[in-house]
């Protein structure tokens, strides 16, 4: 019965491989785990993030309370919307 080489069992370097390999089968394993996790996560990035106040809503209370003007009102909620249009965060 001869399992092993003829040095009578498994060298060094078969348990370095054994554990590297095992390592890599789990880091690929938990990376293709958070990958699927993140793709699976909504990305809306058009809504604020909790406890943060919308934007426009900001803006049109500034707008009720007198604090801006009609002309600078639109000329903000423009810049605002077309911010959103163009992919920013």
């Amino acid at each position: 019965m001869m399992w092993y080489w003829s040095s009578g069992g498994v060298h060094w370097w078969g348990w370095f491989l054994g554990f590297v390999v095992t390592v890599a089968f789990w880091a690929l394993l938990i990376a293709l785990f958070v990958t699927i996790f993140r793709s699976s996560s909504p990305k809306d990035h058009t809504h604020p993030a909790p406890g943060q106040e919308d934007p426009e809503r900001v803006l049109a209370r500034r707008f009720a309370n007198g604090e801006i003007d009609a002309e600078e009102f639109h000329s903000r909620l423009e810049i605002l919307r077309s911010h959103d249009r163009s992919g920013g965060s």
